[in-house]
């Protein structure tokens, strides 16, 4: 995921966006809330995590302007150390989805993310990078005029990069959504995959679209992206 962290103690920030990197997201870091809309508004985020209390703009006001005056359709987490109902009724009014109550737990946080970008995500049936498009209700996937038929695990494996693109997923990310708590014990298998999809996906003339990150990980786009 690509996170958009809004915060304006230093500590805090530091912490978190160490975090959520460690786990395989990449994350935008703003002080204020001004410095937050204009990233917000000029950057591509899956999920924006929100201080109520920010300098300049704070960050119930600057909810209400994402939704309201630029229709902002990403999920957003507000932080606060205000836990009353009805300053969690504010936040919600305001166009928050979900709220955290400083202190809270870091991976409470990650978990919550996921969840608010799968869920936004879920709208859409029809996943397309460039020409190559899966419709994940009939489970039919395309490049160009060709279908591709792939094994499930490399159906799951298409859908994570595909729901990612054009940004990198790490490879312990892809991991981790395939197999969980049981990976396998060797890298071989994930190659393995990995190999397949590529098979299939890219053929001798067209463009490449899935590329491989040496010893980081793995996404889908033209080199360009």
């Amino acid at each position: 995921m690509h996170i958009l962290l809004v915060e304006d103690h230093a500590d805090l920030a530091a912490n978190l966006g160490e975090f959520l990197e460690s786990r395989g997201e990449t994350v935008d870091y703003a002080a204020d809330g001004l410095t937050g809309l204009h990233l917000a508004c000029t950057n591509r985020y899956d999920a924006v995590v929100l201080d109520v209390g920010l300098p300049v703009l704070d960050g119930v006001t600057l909810c209400r302007r994402l939704r309201t005056e630029g229709t902002y359709p990403v999920p957003i987490i507000m932080l606060t150390a205000r836990d009353t109902e009805d300053d969690k009724l504010k936040g919600f009014a305001s166009g928050a989805d979900d709220y955290l109550t400083k202190p809270f737990s870091l991976p409470e946080l990650h978990a919550r993310l996921q969840a608010m970008a799968r869920r936004a995500k879920g709208f859409a049936h029809t996943l397309q990078v460039a020409d190559l498009v899966f419709d994940t209700r009939t489970q039919v996937i395309r490049r160009g005029e060709r279908r591709l038929i792939l094994r499930p695990v490399e159906v799951r494996l298409l859908d994570i990069l595909m729901r990612s693109a054009p940004a990198l997923v790490q490879r312990q990310e892809v991991v981790r959504q395939l197999w969980g708590d049981s990976p396998p014990g060797s890298d071989a298998a994930l190659r393995g995959h990995i190999h397949a999809l590529r098979s299939a996906i890219d053929i001798e003339g067209e463009a490449v679209l899935l590329h491989t990150v040496h010893g980081v990980g793995y996404r889908l786009g033209y080199d360009d992206a």
